[in-house]
């Protein structure tokens, strides 16, 4: 047992008498409000499966961890801001955490420790990766098909884009990428939006080399995708957003031969350039003009190199109008197969702006760049754990509708919803939980406590 001195603080001089800060309650917990995740994921099924996906080949009578236990140890401690498996040394013995770990918070043993949870990490093979991909898109979509708006879909909309992951040290498959500058991975984020939804599903995260090719696993998670979608929701017509270095010639041949209609950015070069000359033009007429930013549209018959066929191209003509009256040529091209009015397609294409918001939450948020551990398979799995812990946040932000919180980032929600001071006092009748009397988002926690199968008390 530690001793009282290494866990106390003395204060002096704050108040008339000296204050000491002593962390020595075992009964007591910093993230009371964890238990809205458990809530959550008890009726997504969403940890059940990922758990379920992966092939237990450990002697089952030495066995103290079941699969299960490791999988959502990972996320529920990722959800509440502990993204390295080191932070297991304090938190094994939470009785919150292991309250939602289906542990009993004071007779049980604890949960892993961070050697248990290094090697569950790092003995996951492919297929056990592949398996959990599909089991966290699945149940994603599952979920949606229950919800009572589901049969009101008539558009899906699937996103893809890639990130940065910069690396530090010996990572497996990461090479240098001279469009970042940087030693790094590129994992790619697929979302999906249902008719004209604010929020952007998570369905599927892939961690991929430094050195990968913008298009590449596009085409695959697609595969991957369709069909579940097609299923799912028989009427819904599927659109697909990309954003640069996916239009290669085989993402668009295989989102043509499916049918579904796209929009996808297109890098500039010199040819694009030159056939939007006469409306940039324009655009800069305007802009003198008006003192502000312009913007002209148009749309051209271009055929890239390596196409087998020329496609339609939006051009967006711009100039922007800068701080001291500096004007900045910006002009931007998306191609694709709709069929509306330039300026429509492109604001189709631009309406994938949350796409970054959903990128920003794993990384800030979440810590979906901690790939450190050495082998690329250990590093894929952090990756699937993360996107499982922000898959709970999304739900939890859908139940707060119409509150305060209802559009806030998943580090606002863990910061109102789950950092909650509690102390945790067991009975042979019940776990009571007690949280602050003074605490500020009771109404909206209840909320979403009560939308996850809770009773008002």
């Amino acid at each position: 047992m530690k001793r009282r001195d290494q866990q106390s603080v003395l204060f002096e001089g704050i108040a008339d008498k000296p204050v000491e800060m002593v962390f020595d309650q075992p009964g007591q917990s910093s993230d009371g409000g964890a238990l809205l995740l458990r809530g959550i994921d008890r009726r997504m099924g969403l940890t059940e499966a990922m758990a379920a996906s992966v092939r237990d080949d450990r002697q089952p009578g030495k066995v103290v961890h079941a699969m299960w236990d490791l999988v959502r140890e990972r996320v529920y401690g990722i959800g509440c801001g502990y993204p390295d498996g080191n932070d297991a040394g304090r938190l094994a013995s939470d009785p919150v955490m292991k309250l939602i770990c289906d542990r009993e918070p004071f007779s049980a043993g604890d949960l892993a420790s961070q050697p248990t949870l290094s090697r569950f990490e790092n003995k996951l093979r492919r297929a056990d990766l592949f398996r959990m991909a599909y089991a966290v898109t699945d149940r994603v979509i599952a979920w949606h098909q229950k919800r009572p708006q589901s049969r009101k879909v008539k558009r899906i909309t699937i996103d893809m884009d890639s990130t940065c992951d910069p690396t530090h040290g010996h990572q497996q498959m990461t090479f240098f990428n001279g469009y970042y500058d940087t030693w790094c991975y590129q994992p790619m984020i697929t979302t999906i939006q249902f008719n004209g939804e604010g929020e952007q599903w998570l369905v599927a995260a892939v961690l991929r080399p430094g050195n990968a090719k913008g298009s590449l696993g596009a085409v695959s998670i697609l595969k991957r995708l369709l069909p579940r979608l097609r299923r799912g929701f028989p009427g819904a017509r599927i659109d697909v957003r990309m954003d640069g270095g996916f239009a290669a010639p085989e993402v668009l041949e295989s989102l043509e031969a499916e049918d579904l209609r796209y929009v996808v950015n297109m890098p500039r070069n010199c040819v694009l350039e030159r056939r939007a000359r006469q409306l940039m033009v324009q655009a800069r007429r305007m802009a003198k003009e008006t003192g502000e930013t312009a913007r002209v549209f148009g749309e051209t018959r271009y055929k890239a190199g390596r196409w087998k066929e020329a496609r339609r191209v939006i051009i967006k003509a711009e100039v922007t109008v800068l701080e001291g009256r500096e004007h900045r040529d910006n002009p931007r091209f998306v191609v694709t197969n709709h069929k509306a009015a330039p300026e429509v397609v492109y604001g189709r294409y631009t309406a994938r702006g949350d796409m970054e918001n959903r990128i920003k939450e794993l990384k800030l948020d979440l810590s979906f760049d901690r790939t450190s551990c050495s082998a690329f398979m250990a590093n894929q799995l952090r990756n699937l754990l993360t996107v499982a812990a922000c898959i709970l946040f999304q739900q939890m932000r859908a139940k707060v509708a119409g509150t305060a919180s209802a559009h806030a980032q998943v580090g606002t929600l863990r910061e109102r919803l789950v950092k909650i001071g509690v102390t945790v006092v067991e009975s042979v009748r019940r776990i009571l939980v007690r949280g602050p009397e003074s605490y500020p988002w009771f109404a909206t926690w209840r909320k979403v406590a009560i939308g996850c199968g809770a009773v008002s008390g």
